[in-house]
Parts: C-alpha cells; sequence; structure tokens
C-alpha cells in the first residue's frame, strides 16, 4: 500500500470512530438508548484501532510521538479502559461523562493532524513505548478515574435529597464507585512511574534538564501517590481525583506540544 492509499484509508477510519463515539454521547443521554451507545463506543474504538494499527504499519518508527498523534492514542486508551468494565448499563453516565470529552479530543488530534499517517521520530522507538505509552495509559486511567469521582459526587448529592428518581436510574452503589475509583489509580500509578522513570533516564543522557510538563506530570505522580498513600475515601477522594484530571488536562492539552 502506497502512502498516498494509506494516508486516505487512515482518514476514512477517522470517520467511522467519531461517528460512533458521537452516537454514543448522544445515546447515553436516555437510559432507552444505553445499548446502542455502548454498540457505538465498540465500534468506534475498533474503527480507530484498526486506524492506529495502520499509523503503526506505515510508520518508519513510533508513530504518536507528536502532540497531536499522542493525544489521538490517548483517546483510544481512554475509551478502550472505559470498555473494560464501564459500558454495562449501570455505567451509563460514565459513558456520559467520558464520551463527549472524547469526541472533542478526538477531533483536535485530528485537526492537529494526529490521525494522518504517521511520520518518524528522532527519538528511539523503545524510549517512546515506554515513556509515551505508558504515560499516556496513565493519563487514561486517571482520566476515567475522574469521571469515576464525578459520579460519585453526583449520586451522592442525589442521595442526601432523596431525588425521586435515584432508584429508577440504576446506579451502582457508592462504594462500589469508591472503591473502582481507587483501584483504577492504583493501576494506573505504576505505569506512570515507569514512563517518568524512562524519561528522568532520557534527561540524564541527554544532560538536559527538566521543563513545565515534566514538573507538572511529577506533581501529579505526587497528588496521586498520596491519594493512595493516604487511603482517602468518600468526597475528599473524589475531590482529590478531580484535582489529579485538572493536572492532567494542563499536561496533555496546554503544555504537551513543548515537550518534544
Amino acid at each position: 500500500m502506497t502512502r498516498p492509499v494509506a494516508t486516505a484509508v487512515v482518514e476514512l477510519l477517522f470517520w467511522p470512530a467519531l461517528l460512533g463515539y458521537g452516537e454514543a454521547a448522544l445515546a447515553y443521554t436516555s437510559p432507552r438508548f444505553t445499548r446502542i451507545g455502548t454498540w457505538g463506543v465498540r465500534l468506534g474504538w475498533l474503527a480507530q484501532t484498526a486506524l492506529l494499527a495502520l499509523q503503526a504499519a506505515r510508520a518508519d518508527g513510533f508513530p504518536w510521538s507528536t502532540w497531536a498523534g499522542s493525544l489521538s492514542l490517548f483517546v483510544w486508551f481512554v475509551v478502550g479502559i472505559y470498555l473494560i468494565w464501564g459500558c454495562r448499563d449501570r455505567y451509563r453516565l460514565l459513558g456520559l461523562a467520558l464520551m463527549p470529552l472524547a469526541v472533542v479530543l478526538f477531533i483536535v488530534a485530528h485537526v492537529g493532524g494526529g490521525t494522518a499517517a504517521g511520520e518518524r521520530s528522532h527519538y528511539g522507538n523503545l524510549f517512546l513505548v515506554l515513556h509515551v505509552g505508558f504515560v499516556l495509559a496513565a493519563f487514561a486511567g486517571f482520566t476515567v478515574a475522574a469521571a469515576l469521582a464525578v459520579l460519585y459526587l453526583w449520586e451522592d448529592r442525589r442521595l442526601k435529597r432523596r431525588s425521586a428518581d435515584i432508584l429508577r436510574l440504576r446506579l451502582p452503589p457508592l462504594a462500589t464507585l469508591e472503591q473502582l475509583t481507587a483501584r483504577t489509580i492504583a493501576v494506573s500509578l505504576p505505569l506512570l512511574t515507569l514512563g517518568l522513570a524512562a524519561g528522568f533516564v532520557r534527561l540524564d543522557e541527554d544532560g538536559t534538564g527538566i521543563d513545565a510538563l515534566m514538573a507538572v506530570t511529577g506533581a501529579t505522580w505526587l497528588l496521586y501517590a498520596g491519594f493512595l498513600a493516604f487511603r482517602l475515601t468518600g468526597r475528599r477522594a473524589a475531590y482529590v481525583a478531580l484535582g489529579g484530571f485538572a493536572l492532567v488536562i494542563l499536561v496533555r492539552v496546554a503544555l504537551a506540544g513543548s515537550h518534544f
């Protein structure tokens, strides 16, 4: 397959992925369309998986080292983590929180050229897989944890107000949301640790200093490490998870373009 053909196919795969994610974002607004929304997520994720696979096959090296390319990969990680268990009916509102964000970031990645055929980076493939891959996977986990925290706070507020529709919505128990938030962070933090370690090793080899992105990423690590160390629970844990997500968005959207 020639590069122009590969570029055209990658461009073609973007649209069904976006359509699936967009359809899910709309379908999750109503309990009646939850399963249709879930199928939209699945089909959209499969289309994006094919897109990423084609990028990898056509690239001479790691194809997601650019700001926009890594943003596209980040969206794929977020949706993939959600699909592991979050697509069940009880977690419809989790999908409602995540899928609009996925749609917006996927469009931004596309506009920035992140869904085009991959290009070669001057960094080694192993370093990029360890650094970019692990950091993005960790950030995706923190994003899902933040969505769980939002759902926890919303449900907790409805329960305290004794809202009449709380039983009809068939929401997961607060204890379950709290446990899932903590477990998601517990899995994501080691991935971030590995990604940061690879970055610091590279800095030492290059003899360069820490930039703003790595400083904020380090602060993110400290915040989530504190979350686990102090075994936070309840609303306090939810607020800390949201605070960490604010740092993730700062790193992914505002600072990432200046890193490589």
